[in-house]
C-alpha cells in the first residue's frame, strides 16, 4: 500500500534528529528559509554545523571569489567548493568517522520591490553518502514563479528540505529521490530546469536524457534545454536576446534531425532582419505531450528518441508542452528577438483544426493570437500529398475541412483550401505575412 509523501516538517525533522548528518547552510538573496525550516522544527543542534548569508557583494566575492554574475552556477559551485572544504577540514578529525558531511548552498533573485527581475537561482547540495567518502554534488537552476517575494522565498526553503532528504532518505536512493523535490509545493510555484548529478552515488546511473525526461513527467520543468554536448543548460542563459528557430517533433516522426531545412530557415530569417547581431538558434522540441504525439507512446520510447536527437551533437529542448502556442509563451520568458517556427504543411494544417484546442477556453482564435506573437513568424514546409493525406489521416483528422488538388504532387502553403470560416483564417495569416513558403534549395 503507498503511503503519502512526508511534509517538509517531517522531512527536515528526519535530518536533525539523526546525529551522523551534519552541514553547512549557505544562502544568498532569498533570506535564509532553508535553513529557517531546521530551525523551526526543532533539534537543529543535530544537523546544522554553520548558516550564512554573504548578501553583500564585496563580502561576498572576499568570501568566495570575484564572479562575473553572483547569481550564477558559477557562484553557487564557488560556495559549495568553499563550504564543503571549511567543514571537512574543521570537523572530520573530530566526527568524521560516523557523520555524513553535506554543504548545501543557493544563490537566488527573487522579485525585487519594483518587480522587474527574473526569479530564478542556483541551488547546490555536496554531501557524503558514507561517512568519510568522497562527496556527491546535486546542481540545479531553479525558476520561482510566484508573484512575490515572501512566496518565493517560502518555496525556495520547502524545495531545499526536499532536496537534502532525498539525498539522505529517499528510500530508493538519491537519484529517484529526486522525484519527490516538488513534494508540498503546488504546480506553477517553481521550477527545475537544470539538474546536474555527479560523484560516486550517481556512477552507472547519471544520464542527462534520463534525469530530463524525469523532471518533465513529474512536472517539476516545462522544458529542458540541452546543448550540443547533450548537457543540460538553463533556458534562460542560452535563449536571451537571441533570434530562435525551432522544429517541433515526436515520436510520430524521425529522429533525425532535419539541418537541410535548419539551413533553408536560417537564409529566409537572414534575408527578412539582415540586422541581427548573433545568428540564431536553431533547436528541435521533444514534446512528450503535443498533439502530434503517438497514441500509447510510453516512456520507453520517448527515451529513445530523446537520445537519439541528443546524439547528433545539435540543440535539443524537451517539452511537456501540448501545443505550439504554448511554446510561444515558453520562449517569450527570455527572449523578444524573432522566433521563427518551421514545420511542414500537414502541420500547420493541424493549427488550423479546431480538434486540437478543446483545453483552450479561446479555441483556435485564441491559440491563433498567442502563437504569433510579436515577431513570430511560421515557415511552412511543402510536402508530397500522399504524406500529407497520410499524416492527417494519422491523427484522426476528418478529410472533409481541408483540401488539395487531385493532381498535386505536393502540397504547399498555396495549394491547400480549407472550408468555412478556417478558409479565411488561413488567407489572412498569408496575407498578413505571419506565414510564409519555406524553399529548400
Amino acid at each position: 500500500m503507498s503511503t503519502a509523501p512526508l511534509d517538509t516538517h517531517q522531512k527536515a525533522l528526519a535530518i536533525n534528529i539523526d546525529d551522523r548528518i551534519y552541514g553547512t547552510f549557505a544562502e544568498i538573496g532569498a533570506a535564509q528559509e532553508v535553513a529557517r525550516w531546521y530551525f523551526r522544527v526543532g533539534g537543529a543542534a543535530g544537523s546544522v554545523a554553520k548558516t550564512m548569508s554573504a548578501y553583500d557583494m564585496l563580502v561576498s566575492d572576499e568570501i568566495y571569489g570575484k564572479s562575473s554574475r553572483y547569481v550564477s552556477r558559477e557562484r553557487v559551485e564557488a560556495m559549495l567548493d568553499k563550504e564543503y572544504s571549511l567543514l571537512i577540514r574543521r570537523l572530520s578529525e573530530t566526527r568524521g568517522q560516523d557523520t555524513r558531511f553535506f554543504a548545501f548552498c543557493n544563490t537566488v533573485a527573487a522579485r525585487n520591490f519594483s518587480g522587474t527581475n527574473e526569479c530564478h537561482g542556483w541551488v547546490g547540495l555536496r554531501f557524503q553518502t558514507e561517512p568519510g567518502g568522497k562527496p556527491n554534488t546535486i546542481i540545479l537552476h531553479i525558476n520561482m514563479l510566484d508573484d512575490n517575494a515572501l512566496a518565493q522565498q517560502e518555496a525556495v526553503g520547502v524545495l531545499g528540505v526536499n532536496l537534502i532528504h532525498a539525498a539522505f532518505k529517499a528510500p530508493e536512493g538519491p537519484v529517484h529521490g529526486l522525484d519527490g523535490l516538488g513534494d508540498s509545493l503546488t504546480e506553477g510555484r517553481i521550477e527545475v530546469d537544470v539538474a546536474d548529478l555527479t560523484g560516486p552515488a550517481f556512477d552507472n546511473v547519471v544520464d542527462p536524457a534520463k534525469i530530463g525526461m524525469a523532471m518533465i513527467r513529474n512536472g517539476l520543468a516545462q522544458a529542458v534545454l540541452f546543448d550540443r554536448n547533450g548537457r543540460q543548460v538553463a533556458p534562460s542563459a542560452v535563449v536571451r536576446k537571441r533570434a530562435i528557430i525551432i522544429k517541433r517533433t515526436s515520436t510520430r516522426y524521425s529522429s533525425v534531425i532535419d539541418s537541410e531545412t535548419f539551413a533553408a530557415a536560417e537564409k529566409l530569417l537572414q534575408e527578412e532582419v539582415p540586422e541581427l547581431e548573433k545568428s540564431p538558434l536553431k533547436v528541435t522540441e521533444f514534446s512528450i505531450s503535443s498533439v502530434h504525439a503517438a497514441m500509447g507512446s510510453d516512456e520507453d520510447k520517448n527515451l529513445k528518441h530523446l537520445r537519439e536527437l541528443i546524439a547528433q551533437d545539435e540543440w535539443v529542448i524537451l517539452t511537456r508542452l501540448r501545443q505550439s502556442y504554448k511554446l510561444t509563451d515558453y520562449l517569450r520568458r527570455y527572449s523578444r528577438f524573432p522566433l521563427r517556427f518551421v514545420m511542414g504543411i500537414s502541420t500547420f494544417a493541424m493549427l488550423l483544426s479546431e480538434k486540437f484546442y478543446v483545453d483552450s477556453a479561446g479555441g483556435i482564435l485564441e491559440a491563433t493570437g498567442r502563437l504569433y506573437a510579436d515577431a513570430v513568424r511560421v515557415y511552412v514546409q511543402p510536402m508530397s500529398c500522399q504524406d500529407f493525406r497520410s499524416h492527417l489521416a494519422s491523427v484522426e483528422l476528418a478529410p472533409d475541412w481541408v483540401s488539395v488538388p487531385e493532381d498535386c504532387s505536393n502540397v504547399t502553403l498555396h495549394n491547400i483550401e480549407f472550408s468555412g470560416p478556417t478558409r479565411l483564417l488561413h488567407l489572412y495569416l498569408i496575407e498578413s505575412g505571419w506565414v510564409e513558403q519555406l524553399k529548400l534549395d
